[in-house]
């Protein structure tokens, strides 16, 4: 095994704190002393061994008018990539259908151009129905969730009436100890096309750390729910492997999101799931998605995002303030950091919703963006697709639908944020996990 060299640096490149020649790491900041770049690295990329306390500056005033909280790590928030630098002008992607604002609708509403409504109905609702087989239905055969009398064929339809019956994936839940996530394939689409991984694992210390990964496909793309499918398989592995062993939640994280780009990536060579050649011309419409995650350890809130699915963080007391942990890659983002539009203008456009950053062959670059908080109050985590903040987009908004017994009943509170979905007319698929942060006792932690 290689020696790591020692530096011959009095001051650390990153934040300028004094370090002796024999550190391989800041201690204030988790600058990597051994790595000597041509200029220096921004906070954003850590690789602190995760045994090693963090010094965390105190936290910034709040503006009331930003999407800051008491909580946040200085400098992580404002758009930056994972090198710390500002976000590069990149292509624009379009994941239509997109409703910036859908209207409450007491009913379900017409479909618009270019999308339908089911035909088959709610297949939650029909599992509430009888399940008694008519007689003379074969043993074991699977009955039609329209009809109730039909048996279902192999190829997924009802040999009575007719109907294509719900898959897997239309609705999906998932509950840990420490984390839970609900998708639903939402009111108007004809597949679900999100994704989620949740797990929890242990620190080389044996302290726990909880992940959850949410990912929407571009449904503009091809095979969208394969993308999503792998983006999040990846990513949810990846971090299995990597925090066991002792690598920093910021680090584990960015590599996950690069995972699961490199398996989204594969897609575009290989034929799709129904047998389909893959695409020749893959970098013009290759699969896709986006991609959001979060990670409870020691203490610590990670967050790591490309495109527009996003983390919310919830305290338990509600007079405390809420706030938005993550900022969209989209052109209504972007027009509001350039100061070109104020939000109210930027979100009022039809273009507000395109994409400017999604994990696929023809991403104009991977930019991965990953965040540090060091939250100093108990509270839960929101991390979701655009299908349920289409309905709860600030973050006060948010608090107002997320049960106050979120953090003790994780997938209630899921149900219940889908619920909001669905009842807002569950215009996209939409996908939400939740994960409880509770603050560890005075003088716990790593060693």
């Amino acid at each position: 095994m290689s020696q790591m060299p020692q530096n011959d640096l009095s001051a650390c490149p990153g934040c300028a704190e004094p370090v002796d020649s024999a550190d391989r790491f800041c201690g204030a900041c988790g600058y990597d002393l051994a790595a000597v770049p041509a200029a220096a690295a921004g906070p954003d990329r850590p690789t602190v061994a995760i045994g090693t306390p963090v010094a965390w500056p105190e936290p910034p005033s709040r503006d009331p008018n930003s999407l800051s909280t008491a909580t946040q790590h200085p400098g992580d928030l404002p758009g930056t990539d994972s090198g710390g630098h500002d976000l590069p002008t990149m292509a624009v992607r379009t994941d239509t259908p997109r409703a910036a604002a859908p209207p409450e609708e007491p009913q379900t509403p017409a479909a618009p151009a270019g999308d339908f409504t089911l035909a088959a109905p709610d297949p939650r609702a029909a599992a509430a129905q009888s399940a008694t087989p008519p007689a003379g239905t074969p043993a074991g055969a699977k009955l039609c969730v329209a009809c109730r009398s039909g048996a279902v064929d192999a190829d997924g339809y009802c040999e009575n009436c007719g109907h294509a019956q719900p898959r897997e994936r239309d609705h999906m839940e998932e509950e840990l100890s420490s984390v839970a996530a609900v998708s639903d394939r939402g009111l108007r689409h004809h597949r679900n096309e999100d994704a989620f991984a949740v797990s929890a694992t242990a620190l080389p210390d044996g302290s726990p750390a909880t992940l959850a990964i949410v990912c929407d496909g571009v449904s503009s793309a091809t095979r969208p729910d394969e993308a999503s499918a792998a983006a999040a398989r990846a990513a949810g592995q990846s971090l299995l492997t990597a925090l066991p062993r002792g690598t920093h939640p910021q680090q584990a994280m960015h590599e996950a999101i690069v995972a699961a780009a490199e398996a989204v990536n594969v897609l575009a060579e290989e034929p799709g799931q129904d047998g389909t050649e893959s695409d020749p011309h893959r970098h013009q419409n290759a699969p896709a998605c986006t991609i959001v995650g979060a990670i409870v350890a020691d203490g610590l809130l990670i967050v790591g995002w490309v495109g527009d699915s996003r983390a919310y963080w919830v305290p338990d007391d509600r007079t405390s303030p809420p706030a938005r942990l993550t900022q969209d890659d989209s052109w209504a983002a972007q027009m509001v950091a350039a100061g070109l539009m104020n939000e109210a203008e930027a979100y009022a456009d039809e273009r507000a919703h395109a994409i400017t950053g999604w994990l696929g062959a023809d991403a104009y670059e991977l930019e991965p963006h990953t965040a540090a908080f060091k939250p100093d109050r108990p509270g839960v985590v929101v991390v979701c697709t655009d299908g349920l903040w289409n309905y709860a987009e600030a973050a006060d908004e948010m608090a107002r639908v997320v049960p106050a017994d979120a953090a003790g009943r994780p997938l209630h509170g899921a149900q219940v944020l889908v619920g909001h979905a669905l009842d807002g007319g569950g215009h996209d698929n939409v996908t939400v996990a939740l994960l409880p942060f509770t603050l560890s006792p005075q003088g716990a932690g790593s060693a």
